[in-house]
């Protein structure tokens, strides 16, 4: 789909914002114009290779066609909500396209608005279906900013402080981070975290109690750390033998983003309640809590809702993103792109002692920095620089980690070989230079 030339004046946005909320936070304080395909654009008209993505949102680039076009059909046909009142086609089918993609029972989706709402929806649908109060989630989780979701957020304390108390019921039990507690040896890391869920489950709160655990296949804003495929299926072992629902949080890991459709598919486990959101639709705002029929009717008419969740334009974009990942052989692509990355970033951890560790599934990896590589303590300080210098070189990368000193590669789903040794190339002069 053609479209003309974007043009803007070049302009520094952030003088002229002073009716902005000084409370978000921002990674970078440039002024951007527009996007095309994986770079994104200034105001001055100055090009960046965009492995941040919105946050792993805009997983098919900027301006992806198939998207766009669809987009524009069907704002030209149906644009406001119409779930409290019926149905529309793109809703219907969407929802059908995402219960294909999952393993049985997982059959029913409910369109929500942002990943938290979803993370919202899921525990009260838990809490509802098992009659049980308990809430497990893993250390250094981040699920949302919500209230619900914020009371189950550990990666950063600043998400929590002033808050409180937030919603009782919740235990948080150690994540498996294999590195560096445990040198990277995910199995030592998988049986020490396990020994922390016997323990909340022994002297905490009785299993019977517990409605729901809650985890990130892949540790997110904590760190970019994968759960071993031995811990979730102990989980899954766990939440069986009591009761309790397994619920995966697919919010940043889902559409092709760890090398396969969803990133519980690694471990061979099914949880009970899936949550999405992120690359859903490439950039609108929509989520999705999936689950069996059964338990979405326990859960009952009308026991959840939204006013805007399952917007026509947004699910078909939905559509165009799910038809592309299957046309195109992306979630193959990401599984290759992601294995040409990581050997790029170990050749260049390899000759620099401040690289700690490298780490992840597909094309969610996490570069971890040290300022010492005998202590292995972090260091946020040479992040925060690091990610600043790529992008004066042309990178976008984000931080993540509970102390801030991972970076986060995030690259469009549909990236190129190409693209990867560019960014491999940035990334290691600007740790040269910093």
């Amino acid at each position: 789909m053609d479209q003309p030339a974007v043009t803007t004046p070049s302009r520094d946005l952030a003088a002229s914002s002073d009716h902005l909320t000084p409370v978000l936070g921002r990674y970078f304080e440039r002024s951007w114009s527009h996007g095309e395909g994986h770079r994104l654009f200034d105001t001055s008209g100055r090009a960046y290779l965009d492995f941040a993505n919105g946050i792993a949102v805009t997983a098919l680039g900027h301006h992806h066609p198939a998207v766009t076009a669809a987009i524009h059909a069907q704002a030209d046909r149906l644009i406001g909500p119409t779930g409290a009142i019926g149905y529309s086609e793109p809703v219907v089918r969407l929802a059908a396209m995402i219960a294909a993609t999952m393993p049985e029972p997982l059959d029913s989706v409910m369109f929500i608005n942002s990943g938290s709402e979803a993370i919202d929806g899921a525990l009260k649908l838990a809490r509802r279906v098992t009659g049980r109060p308990g809430i497990i989630a893993f250390r250094g989780g981040f699920h949302g900013r919500t209230f619900g979701a914020t009371s189950v957020t550990t990666s950063s304390l600043n998400y929590r402080t002033g808050y409180e108390p937030l919603l009782p019921g919740v235990y948080v039990a150690p994540f498996p981070a294999a590195y560096p507690d445990f040198g990277g040896d995910e199995e030592r890391a998988a049986e020490a975290a396990l020994a922390g869920l016997r323990t909340v489950l022994s002297s905490m709160i009785a299993p019977s109690m517990v409605g729901s655990m809650l985890i990130e296949p892949v540790r997110g804003e904590g760190g970019y750390n994968p759960a071993p495929a031995s811990f979730l299926r102990a989980l899954r072992a766990i939440c069986d033998e009591h009761g309790i629902l397994l619920i995966a949080d697919e919010v940043q890991t889902g559409y092709a983003r760890t090398g396969r459709m969803w990133g519980f598919e690694e471990s061979g486990v099914v949880p009970d309640v899936v949550v999405l959101a992120k690359a859903i639709a490439n950039g609108l705002p929509l989520s999705a809590i999936v689950a069996s029929l059964a338990r979405m009717e326990t859960w009952g008419k009308s026991a959840h809702g939204s006013t805007y969740g399952g917007n026509p334009v947004a699910c078909a974009a939905g559509i165009a993103v799910l038809e592309t990942i299957a046309g195109q052989g992306l979630v193959a692509n990401a599984a290759a792109r992601g294995g040409e990355l990581m050997a790029g970033l170990e050749r260049v951890a390899a000759e620099e002692p401040r690289i700690g560790d490298v780490r992840g599934r597909g094309l969610m990896i996490g570069v971890e920095l040290v300022a010492d590589p005998a202590t292995l303590v972090p260091d946020p300080g040479l992040a925060k620089a690091l990610i600043a210098k790529a992008a004066d070189l042309g990178l976008l990368l984000l931080t993540c980690g509970t102390s801030g000193n991972v970076i986060r590669w995030i690259p469009p789903i549909d990236a190129t070989s190409a693209e990867m040794s560019e960014a491999v190339e940035i990334f290691g002069e600007a740790i040269r230079q910093v």
